[in-house]
């Protein structure tokens, strides 16, 4: 079996139609692959995850942002200098001891790439979006985020319009730290409820 043939082999249905799609694209001249390179590589190291770690970093640090955001996400993260769009309505929930927020798009896979960079593969999956929303304890199990029974757990659903921004608590042990260092604890997987910050002994110091 070729190398190719092996690569492919690993590849999901939609994954083989999207490099199917690319391919016809890129012989008749449609699409340029270095140009398709320089936007992934855009969203993954220049954009997400880390303008919304920024937003929700600077909202632990300053009370007065963290106020804007909750009130109008799109306004906060606006002010951070993104230029671009962020969504008709970009709407952050804060995660609190009582409560514990996650987002899903039940009909496609919309999503703030803007603010959160490319989304995981999971994100679109038929299974994660039927069960977040049927079973999102389970779900939030299968993550590695076991919650206390009285914790209320509320589903987000995403639309074309509308986005969310999940707003972790702080991780203990991290006063006094500056904007850069807490980014570091903030994943992508937190921001959309489906993970927690990491711990201070999670990075290097």
């Amino acid at each position: 079996m070729s190398a190719d043939a092996h690569d492919h082999s690993e590849l999901s249905p939609i994954q083989l139609r999207v490099r199917a799609l690319e391919t016809i694209l890129t012989e008749k001249g449609y699409v340029d692959p270095a140009v398709l390179d320089l936007i992934v590589e855009r969203y993954q190291t220049k954009i997400g995850p880390h303008i919304g770690a920024r937003g929700v970093a600077r909202a632990w640090l300053d009370p007065e942002f963290k106020a804007v955001l909750l009130a109008d996400a799109t306004r906060a993260i606006t002010a951070l200098g993104v230029v671009s769009q962020v969504g008709d309505h970009l709407i952050a929930v804060e995660n609190t001891p009582g409560h514990h927020n996650m987002v899903v798009c039940t009909l496609c896979s919309c999503y703030p790439w803007d603010v959160l960079g490319l989304p995981p593969v999971w994100y679109k999956s038929a299974a994660y979006r039927s069960r977040a929303v049927s079973d999102p304890r389970g779900v939030l199990a299968d993550f590695g985020v076991i919650l206390p029974e009285a914790t209320q757990i509320r589903v987000w659903d995403s639309t074309a319009e509308t986005r969310f921004l999940v707003v972790p608590p702080r991780p203990a042990g991290t006063e006094g730290w500056p904007e850069e260092r807490l980014m570091r604890l903030i994943t992508r997987d937190c921001m959309i409820g489906t993970g927690l910050p990491l711990r201070p002994e999670e990075i290097s110091p």
